[in-house]
């Protein structure tokens, strides 16, 4: 699936980006054209790759909390199909591979982040690919490491990365096991948190809810169009970033709604069922959460929430 620096968009190598149509949503691994970031991605003459991505002025799942800024969720979007295409493009990635986050982070330069205007944002990623492993058994590319470089007008307002694995289908089915045609349980009414004071506009974008005293993730919407955008047998990296996100929302009475960066260390699957918790602490302006399944501590990280005037540094 190797592609040419003349191929990747339709343009010779010397076009600019384009942010004219989606990327396939295959590439993406998208069912729904309308969750497509990607417009265009291709090689640069650096070694690394550039792409355009088009943030809506208006989306339903990524509010803006009432403010001309978009919500950091659709950063991490794009990191995550970023993450899935430059594989599966550039890298010989089988289709029918699993591609699996073990961690990410985030950060945003708070004075230099593109307003919402008329129509879409045109943001411009910079890439890098780092710590390229590859199978004993066949040579393939079995994980890698990602770093972005967000750019708006040519001026950079953020960087994310984070790290991948691929496991073919069998190999995922060997991993999975039974847990592959696991049942997901129906989610209930309550316990749910306002959604106001969650920085989100409809109940249905509720990822959490509080039962016995506990925190637990529980998507209010098991048909949600971005969370649950195609089948999967566990809960998606995403809804549990947006869990802890909820929690921290929750946990400090509305005040930690929009964090500027963020890190997520994905230590195993996270399963739906038994019900996972969240556990979260926040402090001035920073909430470490863990989100614990059983007797096991399946993903853990932290958000903040102070400002970040333009330093990269942390973020690889």
């Amino acid at each position: 699936m190797n592609t040419s620096l003349g191929e990747v968009s339709g343009h010779g190598p010397d076009h600019e980006l384009s942010w004219s149509r989606t990327v396939p949503r295959e590439m993406v691994h998208r069912r729904s054209v309308a969750e497509v970031l990607l417009t265009d991605v291709r090689r640069d003459r650096a070694g690394g790759f550039e792409a355009a991505a088009s943030w809506p002025r208006s989306h339903p799942t990524f509010p803006h909390d009432g403010s001309d800024l978009h919500s950091p969720l659709i950063l991490v979007e794009t990191l995550r199909q970023l993450g899935i295409y430059v594989p599966l493009r550039y890298f010989d990635i089988p289709e029918k591979s699993r591609l699996l986050i073990t961690d990410l982070r985030f950060a945003l330069m708070a004075d230099k982040e593109p307003r919402i205007g008329c129509g879409c944002s045109e943001i411009t990623c910079r890439v890098t690919v780092s710590d390229i492993r590859r199978s004993a058994d066949d040579g393939r590319v079995s994980g890698l490491r990602l770093h972005v470089t967000y750019l708006t007008g040519g001026v950079p307002f953020a960087h994310a990365g984070g790290g991948a694995r691929f496991l073919t289908a069998a190999r995922y089915a060997d991993v999975r096991a039974d847990r592959l045609t696991g049942s997901r349980p129906p989610p209930t009414t309550e316990g749910r948190p306002d959604p106001l004071t969650l920085g989100v506009a409809d109940w249905r974008d509720v990822v959490i809810t509080r039962k016995a005293g506990a925190l637990e993730v529980e998507p209010a919407d098991p048909m949600h169009p971005f969370f649950f955008d195609h089948v999967t047998d566990h809960v998606p990296g995403m809804v549990l970033l947006e869990a802890a996100r909820q929690a921290a929302a929750e946990a400090s009475g509305g005040v930690l709604l929009r964090p500027t960066s963020g890190h997520l260390f994905a230590a195993r699957f996270t399963e739906f069922a038994p019900p996972a918790r969240v556990e979260c602490v926040p402090h001035h302006l920073t909430c470490v959460f863990r989100i614990r399944q059983g007797a096991h501590c399946a993903t853990y990280g932290v958000l903040g929430y102070g400002r970040h005037p333009g330093s990269p540094s942390g973020v690889t």
